[in-house]
């Protein structure tokens, strides 16, 4: 299991991705509308077609609901990434690709925070 240290510096990584245009169509396929996170480097299946590592060995199943856990179908894009319950699946239904990236990094700033701030609470906790 992944330490939360571990998460932190994983959605940094993830951050840096959307900021550096990762999901953006590339020049030599611009039809091509790149996957969220199962395009990143954040996902044991990046890039593949075809699913080899299974979905529950990637740590952003920690924060998929336990009603989506199941999914065989991406459960990270299942992830609520706001009070509404907005989410990459169903955003990318309605066809808001930039929509879903705004608040995917709203979410990974906002999970990012809260999991540094239990971090510095255990730390504390163990002195």
């Amino acid at each position: 299991m992944m330490t939360k240290r571990e998460m932190v510096d994983w959605l940094k990584l993830e951050i840096e991705v959307i900021e550096k245009g990762g999901y953006n169509p590339s020049v030599r396929e611009p039809r091509k509308q790149p996957r969220i996170f199962r395009d990143s480097v954040v996902c044991p299946n990046m890039g593949l077609e075809e699913k080899v590592e299974p979905c529950a060995h990637c740590f952003l199943m920690e924060f998929v609901p336990a009603e989506f856990k199941s999914s065989d179908n991406n459960p990270c894009h299942l992830i609520p990434l706001n009070d509404k319950g907005d989410t990459v699946a169903s955003l990318e239904e309605e066809d808001e690709h930039e929509k879903a990236q705004t608040l995917l990094l709203s979410w990974l700033y906002k999970t990012i925070a809260r999991l540094e701030k239990e971090i510095t609470s255990e730390q504390a906790a163990r002195v």
